[in-house]
Order: structure tokens, then C-alpha cells, then sequence
């Protein structure tokens, strides 16, 4: 069994019914999962912007983007961050020190999930996640 971790990049595109993430997406199946860091920071993102205009019509179309989000939360399994995950994140950075930086510290925590239960990385950001020893990434949004 493969088991494929969506980051938070194309997790957006699923969540904006993308055509080609949302058919390979369905073709997986059962065998989707999402971290919880890629939870917190759609989360955060639409809480920020929730919390920041007063406009009906945007908040009808914000409150509609979040409630899809709980709905996919719902239906896919979500992986924690563990002392498993933990001990990868510190192997990460241990081999590569530039992987400790604030911009990617999330990245590299899914990252470490990924790792964390021999999963394959799906992502569109190959630039960062290539430089992670062993993580193994595709590219759904092509």
C-alpha cells in the first residue's frame, strides 16, 4: 500500500476543485492523507481573512472555502506530528542546517510526517522538498 500526504499547496488546488489534483486525488482514494501542519496553515489562512473584512459577500464566499476544508478533514485521515516525526525533522536539518530556516520550517515539518510514515510528499514545490535525504515527492498538479 502507498500512502500519499497532500502539502498545503496542493491541498488549495484540491479545495478549488482543480481538475487534474481532484481525478488523481479520487484515483488514490483511501490512500490520501493530509498533516496537520498543512491543516494549521489553511486554517490559519482562512481565519486571517475571515477576521479581516466585514463585506458579506466575501465573508459568505470565505465561510463556504472553510467549511469545505472541515468537509475534507472529515473525509481524509490526518497525521499527526510525533516524536516519529520529531526525529526526522531533527535528521532533516542535522544533514542540511539551510532546511532550519523560518521559511521553510513548516515545509520541513510535513516533510518530516511524510518520512515519518513512508509516504509520498505530493507537492508542487520541488524546489525545497528535493533538498530533504530519502523524501520522495510528486507532482499531482500536472
Amino acid at each position: 500500500m502507498r500512502l500519499w500526504i497532500l502539502d498545503t499547496d496542493i491541498t488549495s488546488l484540491l479545495l478549488t476543485r482543480d481538475p487534474i489534483v481532484s481525478q488523481r486525488v479520487t484515483t488514490a482514494g483511501q490512500d490520501v492523507a493530509l498533516s496537520v501542519i498543512t491543516v494549521q496553515e489553511i486554517f490559519n489562512g482562512w481565519v486571517v481573512r475571515i477576521n479581516s473584512t466585514s463585506n458579506p459577500d466575501e465573508l459568505i464566499y470565505l465561510y463556504g472555502r472553510l467549511e469545505r476544508m472541515i468537509g475534507l478533514c472529515k473525509k481524509v485521515p490526518i497525521l499527526g506530528f510525533d516524536q516519529t516525526a520529531v526525529k526526522q525533522l531533527d535528521r532533516i536539518i542535522s544533514l542540511n542546517p539551510n532546511l532550519s530556516k523560518k521559511r521553510v520550517q513548516k515545509d520541513m515539518r510535513i516533510a518530516a510526517i511524510a518520512l515519518a510514515n513512508n509516504a509520498i510528499l505530493v507537492t508542487r514545490n520541488t524546489r525545497d522538498f528535493e533538498l530533504v535525504p530519502h523524501l520522495r515527492i510528486e507532482n499531482w498538479s500536472i
